[in-house]
């Protein structure tokens, strides 16, 4: 397969990479080219000279849905997959003439966070509680974290859309919300203009009481999801690859790249890919507004007033 991928950011070289060890062609948009792969300066130039079969977009959040215009704009009809969020607020989208259109929610992919979408089936929940953190300065240790588009609200930055993997994995596990109040703010020493801490308590179709924190905090790394049902009591640790049903503890441990290299086999291969469909990644993003909304109103907000 031609693949092309939009945004060589740390999280492009790595989409890039791994579709290349995949055994796929490879190229980029970027105006900061990744050595070994053929560079396009634009988007209609790489359809016309590349002719790729599947487009992953990886450049800034805020430039995700120009991006898309772009590429419907050329004709392209294969398949397209957006990093996540698909965008820094909720917005229409264009005309889309794709094969398919998903949003890279790579932790659906993760072996652990599958096995409790299983053992949920067929449980009534009660109650999920899911915390999420990590120092923002120690995610790219290697660069600024005052310049990466994390720090700054106008570059789709802030914890709730950085870490919006929690928000799409309690949808995926819970259902639609139906209501959602939360607090989020920039309230820690760390210098940037976006949020660095959101908590949220939502009601979805399927559980009644959700807890959620996000935050650049943290300053060892963390990712945690608890689950109360009617018979059982579910836990999981994303960090230390645990799963654990009762007390009783499995140890399941995947490197980092797994989860991106199943979610794009899935893609390419699955027609009943439980990748995250463009509406759905719509729809996180409508959640999250909701969320800021309720913050600043210090209100709960209903699915219907979002």
């Amino acid at each position: 397969m031609k693949v092309l991928v939009i945004g060589q950011g740390s999280i492009g070289k790595r989409h890039a990479r791994i579709l290349r060890e995949e055994g796929h062609s490879v190229a980029t948009v970027s105006r900061f080219p990744q050595e070994g792969f053929p560079n396009h300066q634009t988007i209609e130039e790489a359809c016309r000279e590349f002719a790729p079969g599947y487009v992953v977009i990886a450049n800034r959040t805020h430039e995700h849905l120009e991006a898309l215009r772009h590429l419907a704009a050329t004709g392209f009809s294969g398949t397209v997959l957006v990093e996540k969020p698909l965008s820094a607020v909720p917005a229409g989208l264009p005309r889309l003439d794709f094969r398919r259109a998903l949003v890279a929610y790579n932790l659906r992919f993760h072996p652990l966070l599958q096995r409790l979408s299983e053992k949920l089936r067929d449980e009534q929940l009660i109650s999920v509680q899911i915390y999420a953190g990590q120092y923002l300065p120690d995610w790219r240790p290697q660069s600024d974290y005052r310049a990466a588009y994390s720090s700054h609200r106008a570059e789709g930055g802030g914890v709730l859309l950085d870490l919006s993997h929690e928000a799409d994995y309690l949808l995926w596990l819970c259902g639609g919300w139906k209501r959602v109040t939360g607090i989020a703010g920039h309230f820690s020493p760390l210098e940037i203009d976006s949020e660095d801490l959101g908590m949220f308590l939502a009601e979805t179709e399927g559980c009644p009481a959700a807890s959620v924190q996000v935050n650049y905090l943290d300053r060892k790394g963390f990712r945690e999801v608890i689950v109360n049902t009617r018979s059982h009591t579910f836990r999981v640790n994303l960090v230390e690859g645990t799963f654990q049903e009762d007390g009783v503890t499995e140890h399941l441990a995947v490197d980092r790249d797994y989860t991106y290299r199943a979610m794009h086999r899935s893609v390419l291969e699955d027609e009943q890919t439980i990748c995250c469909d463009i509406s759905q990644g719509m729809e996180i993003c409508r959640f999250i507004d909701a969320i800021k909304r309720s913050s600043h109103k210090g209100v709960w907000i209903t699915s219907h007033e979002a």
